[in-house]
Parts: structure tokens; C-alpha cells; sequence
């Protein structure tokens, strides 16, 4: 048994199924070892893909996602989506390859000092110095990760640890040299031997772990019963309440069907955001997408479910001063971040909205409320039907959003990776169920589409999985169009190709007057997903949106990872958006 194989049973034991890697020496036995415990290995183009695929792995089984990537390069390629899933929540273990102990700041390759790189964008790290403190270093970064407001945690690796102990000695022996030549030589072959000694020094005769543990899981944090009871005292008197529920709040993702109920049950109108896109599924009368902003400024009461007061919110500005604010929250910091709640709940929001709803025991009436919120939202739907109608160069962005949608099976999972065109997505798209929406969230990040796809598929293996790409955005990871073919992953990628980082130089060039570093290309996206093996389809012409729809689900349920190259045209839907 070498180190990869200890480190592949905590991972079994743990219920992790999968690993996401890019091949490097300094981390093979780690890939080994999981294979021939049954751990599917998926090794992708890219190291940031890796850890972005184990992030979305996370967000929807609600259990840490797992990477594995070489030393040096393999490390500092994960930094992006590292910070991605800290600021996400997301609990993930990324496992990094090290030169060995020995030759640590001595020029051995791609060594670096990877903890003081890492440390401020993780929850905890560590780097095990002995084979016996393998496991327990991952055993405690995997509860560690999901414990309290969770997050990444990174566990070095050096190499030494990791191979077969006759492996290791063979190496240290060769840099010894010939034994017998010299003081000088027999002292290296001695201290060679006492460090090579101390590597395995713990061990069973037979080289066996000690005893297993067993995982240490702590429990979110419960709301206390006065919190509750104050809560519903306040809810049960409002008669302009609004709920917002946040992606925290979806982190207990068996709990999911509990808190649907517990929403269903408080009655209140409900915005979703992040993950909780799709909670309510498509239809459902409490859901509500447009006019946020009107609806907090007018609230008598504001709900804050796994939400902070950042800019998303206006930094607490969008709710009035004179509303009441129940904010709960895991996090201290983002509990009472730009504005303090008039009650502030640390505790996990989800099971806060399961005991508030099982304590409420009335309301106020509120049908007036609610019917002034559908006239709004239905308002803006018109409005958006109108625009979608509107002649544009190639295919009307709006319009197709509104035929992906129309297409979107109940079971389909989508993936946002792109500025302006996803962000119109975002308004009219209708996730089908909760836990089928995947986003950067508040770090904002281009380049998530190829991994949180990857993960998106493995996770939900039966669902139809979509990317919705801004062009821009889309060359961050059409690489992975290569993993996709070889691990037969058919995924369905849109590509809002309007040459434009559009969201950027909508303001720019109206405010600074150019466009200079704004302009792309009509590239041909469908052909370089060709090139990778998968299906290409170009749409151009807005008479093709649903038959060109239609072929790429087809080839995708044929098993074809599918890319459509959508030329879009240009409009002002959301001119002034730009966030800064």
C-alpha cells in the first residue's frame, strides 16, 4: 500500500465518487490509487477546470468535491477557482503534489512555497510531513470543509510520501551515490536513511494505516428558539413581506424538498438567487424574477435567507429604512455586512425557514401585495416578449432565450459562464427544479462553464446539461470539449457570439467614448468543438432557433458533446448594468 492508495480509502469512506486531475508525476499514485477503489478519475485540460468541476460536484450533492493536481504550475493553475468556490461557499478539497520533503527550497522542479500561496483562500491547510499523517490531514480537511460557513481546504503532498516505500528508498539510495566512497559519502547514505526511516516511521509491520475514523460531521448551526419566536411575531403582523433566498441556503442539498415546504408554507413572495434558481420550479405563484429592487424599496418586512447586504443588494441601500430585516446567515461577516439587521439569526438559513414556518401560526392579509407584485411581473414579461419580437442583426439574443427555455426538459441542469448574453438568460430562462442552476456567484468569475458542466454531468448523469456561454467567456474552456469526447460526457453549449465583450463596451464606449479592448471576432466556436470530436451547429438566422435547438438535444442524447454557435445581435436590454 503506498500513500495514493491511504489517501483514495479516506476519499471512499467519505462518499466521495469521483476526482477531477490533470496528470502530473508528483500526484500519480493519488489517481492510481482511487481508480482501483473505484473512484471515477476524471482528468481534464486545464488544472482551474478541475477545481471549478469539483466545486459544482459540491453544489449539487452537497458534499465536498475533490482535486487532485500536481506540484508548482499544477497548483498555481487552481488559484481562480480556489478563490471561486471560497467566496461561493463551496466545500471542496483540492490535494496538491510537492517535491519531496528532503529537497524542499533546495531548486528541486516546480518547487514553490505552495501554502503561503494558498493559505489566504482556503478555509485550512496543511502539509503532511510522514506517511502516517496522510490520511488524518485529509480526514480533517474533509470535515473541515463543510463544517460552519464551508469552503475549499488544501492538502500538500509531497511526493516522497506517496510512492511505495521500496520506491522511496531506491530514489534516495540513487542520490546517494555509491555506497563506501568517503566519510562524506557514508554520512549522505546514513542521512538519507534516517529521513527515509522517518517518512514511514508509525506504520504496521505490514505498512498499514492505523485504525480507521470514522467521519467527523458537524451539524449546521440551529436558530435559537427566541430568535424564532420573535421572527414569527414580526412576519405574522407584515403585510408587504419579501423572502430572498440565497445559494447558502441550498447547501444542505438533501434537505431541499423540506425547505420548498417550509417556503410553500410561510406564503411569502420569494426571490431566488444563485443556487436557489429552479427551488420553486417553473411555475410556481410565489416565485417571483422582476422588479426586486421595487419590491424591497416597498417592503414592510425583508426576509434575508443566506444573503449579505453586498452589491448585489446595493450594500443594504435597496431596503428602506423602515422595514423590518431578518437576516440568517452562517457566516458573522455577512450577517450583518454593509447594515445591521433589525434581528440577525447566526445560524444556517435553511433550517431557519424550516422552524419559522412550523412556529408561524398566521398572517395579515396579504392578497393585495401579492397581486400588485404579479401585475408587475407581468408587466415585465410583456415587456420582454415585446423586445424579443424586435429586428435585429442575426438572432434576437431575447428571443433566443425564450426558445432554449421552451426547449429545456424538466430534468436539465444549466450552467451560466458569460457576461451580458447570460445575463439576459438569467431574466428569462426558469430553472425546472432546485439544484439545476449553476453560476461563479458574487466573485463573478469568467471561465466556470467547462468545469462546472463536467461536474454538472457526473453529479446529475441522466440530466440534459447546458452551458449558456457569452463569447467571451467561451474560450476560457472549449478545451474541455476534449474531456467531454473521451470521458462521453454530452453536454449542450449556447455561445451568444455578438464579437463583443458586450457588457463591457456598452458602457465604456459611452462613457469613454471607445471600444478598445472590447472587440472579438465571429469566430467559428462550432468548428473548434469539431476539432475537440464533438458536434458543431451554426445558427444564424432567427427561422432556425428551435430546429437548430432540436438537433443539438438529438445529437446530445446520441451521447455527442454539442456546441451552437449563435450569432446575435446587438440591444440596449440592459443598457447601465455594469457592476463595479
Amino acid at each position: 500500500m503506498h500513500g495514493g492508495d491511504r489517501i483514495a480509502r479516506v476519499l471512499r469512506r467519505y462518499g466521495v465518487g469521483e476526482l477531477f486531475t490533470l496528470c502530473g508525476g508528483h500526484i500519480s499514485p493519488i489517481l492510481v490509487g482511487a481508480k482501483a477503489l473505484g473512484l471515477r478519475v476524471v482528468d481534464v485540460r486545464h488544472e482551474v477546470d478541475a477545481v471549478f468541476a469539483a466545486d459544482a460536484v459540491a453544489r449539487l450533492s452537497g458534499r465536498p468535491g475533490v482535486a487532485a493536481v500536481t506540484a508548482g504550475p499544477g497548483v498555481t493553475n487552481t488559484i481562480t477557482a480556489v478563490k471561486n468556490a471560497q467566496m461561493a461557499q463551496s466545500p471542496v478539497l483540492i490535494l496538491g503534489g510537492a517535491t519531496g520533503t528532503i529537497l524542499k527550497g533546495r531548486g528541486s522542479l516546480q518547487d514553490i512555497d505552495q501554502l503561503a500561496l494558498i493559505e489566504p483562500h482556503v478555509k485550512w491547510a496543511a502539509a503532511a510531513s510522514r506517511v502516517k499523517e496522510l490520511a488524518p490531514a485529509v480526514e480533517e480537511a474533509l470535515d473541515r470543509s463543510l463544517a460552519g460557513v464551508p469552503g475549499p481546504v488544501f492538502v500538500e503532498c509531497p511526493v516522497d510520501l506517496l510512492y511505495g516505500e521500496s520506491t522511496v528508498r531506491e530514489l534516495y539510495g540513487s542520490m546517494a551515490g555509491k555506497p563506501g566512497r568517503g566519510l562524506a559519502g557514508r554520512a549522505v547514505s546514513w542521512y538519507l536513511k534516517r529521513h527515509v526511516d522517518g517518512l514511514f516511521r508509525g506504520l504496521g509491520p505490514a505498512g498499514d494505516e492505523p485504525a480507521e475514523s470514522t467521519p467527523h460531521r458537524v451539524p449546521p448551526s440551529e436558530p435559537r428558539p427566541w430568535e424564532i419566536a420573535r421572527a414569527a411575531k414580526r412576519l405574522e403582523k407584515a403585510r408587504r413581506p419579501v423572502l430572498l433566498i440565497g445559494s447558502q441556503t441550498l447547501l444542505e442539498a438533501a434537505a431541499v424538498p423540506e425547505l420548498v415546504a417550509a417556503v410553500e408554507r410561510l406564503g411569502v413572495p420569494t426571490y431566488l438567487s444563485g443556487m436557489a434558481r429552479g427551488l420553486l420550479g417553473a411555475e410556481h405563484d410565489l416565485w417571483f424574477r422582476h422588479q426586486r429592487g421595487r419590491a424591497l424599496r416597498e417592503a414592510d418586512l425583508v426576509i434575508l435567507a443566506g444573503v449579505p447586504n453586498d452589491f448585489r443588494l446595493g450594500y443594504g441601500r435597496q431596503v428602506r429604512r423602515s422595514a423590518v430585516m431578518i437576516s440568517a446567515n452562517r457566516s458573522e461577516v455577512d450577517l450583518t455586512l454593509n447594515r445591521r439587521p433589525t434581528l440577525g439569526v447566526l445560524a444556517d438559513p435553511s433550517r431557519f425557514l424550516r422552524a419559522l414556518a412550523a412556529r408561524v401560526a398566521g398572517a395579515a392579509d396579504r392578497s393585495a401585495w401579492l397581486e400588485t407584485l404579479r401585475g408587475r411581473q407581468q408587466e415585465r414579461e410583456a415587456q420582454i416578449s415585446e423586445q424579443a419580437e424586435a429586428a435585429t442583426d442575426f438572432v434576437n439574443p431575447l428571443e433566443l432565450c425564450r426558445e432554449i427555455d421552451s426547449v429545456l426538459p424538466d430534468d436539465s441542469v444549466l450552467v451560466a459562464d458569460g457576461g451580458d448574453f447570460v445575463a439576459t438568460a438569467s431574466y428569462i430562462l426558469r430553472p425546472r427544479r432546485p439544484l439545476s442552476w449553476l453560476d461563479p456567484g458574487v466573485f463573478g468569475t469568467l471561465g466556470v462553464g467547462g468545469g462546472f458542466a463536467l461536474g454538472a454531468r457526473l453529479s446529475r448523469p441522466d440530466a440534459e446539461v447546458w452551458i449558456l456561454y457569452g463569447d467571451g467567456s467561451a474560450a476560457y474552456s472549449l478545451a474541455e470539449f476534449d474531456t467531454y469526447v473521451r470521458h462521453r460526457m454530452p453536454v449542450i453549449a449556447v455561445v451568444g457570439n455578438d464579437a463583443s465583450w458586450a457588457q463591457i463596451a456598452r458602457d465604456q464606449v459611452e462613457i469613454l467614448g471607445d471600444d478598445v479592448g472590447t472587440v472579438l471576432r465571429r469566430t467559428d466556436y462550432h468548428r473548434v468543438a469539431e476539432g475537440y470530436g464533438g458536434k458543431g451547429f451554426l445558427l444564424e438566422r432567427p427561422g432556425e432557433i428551435r430546429e437548430t435547438l432540436e438537433r443539438a438535444q438529438r445529437a446530445a442524447a446520441e451521447g455527442h458533446p454539442v456546441l451552437i454557435n449563435a450569432l446575435i445581435g446587438k440591444t440596449d436590454f440592459r443598457k447601465g448594468s455594469i457592476s463595479m
